[in-house]
């Protein structure tokens, strides 16, 4: 499953086939696929991810949410979109600050390019069994 959030791109997990030279591991580990205006990138490079057309993309549920923080869905779409127009306009004028997701991970720039560094918890807690290989990869 995956979650569009507007503006900015999609988070999803993936599970991925890997081969080692003992065992087939299917792990699950997370992707960022960015989706943001080009123009705000400048000579910033970014990873391409493509998330799999057989996994669904929900639209970001501004009412569960709401739930989480009792504001009104209406108040937390509202400051969703801020807060990436205010990213994207930073963005836009070469300052390069980092985009916390709490429990998720970092959207940061190195090196002129931006990229999405997962926190190992949030990846433990997607792949129980073979954590070791899901962090590898990841």
């Amino acid at each position: 499953q995956g979650v569009l959030v507007p503006g900015l791109g999609t988070f999803a997990v993936v599970h991925e086939l890997i081969n080692s030279t003992e065992e087939v591991y299917v792990v699950r580990r997370p992707v960022f696929q960015l989706d943001m205006d080009m123009s705000c990138l400048g000579e910033l490079v970014f990873p391409t991810v493509m998330i799999p057309g057989d996994i669904v993309i929900m639209p970001l549920d501004y009412w569960w949410l709401s739930q989480t923080n009792s504001l009104p869905p209406d108040v937390v779409r509202g400051c969703v979109e801020e807060t990436i127009l205010l990213y994207s306009f930073q963005l836009r004028d070469r300052q390069r600050p980092a985009f916390a997701f709490e429990n998720i991970g970092i959207l940061s720039c190195q090196d002129n390019v931006l990229c999405m560094q997962f926190h190992c918890s949030c990846i433990a807690g997607l792949e129980r069994q073979d954590t070791w290989v899901a962090l590898l990869l990841t």
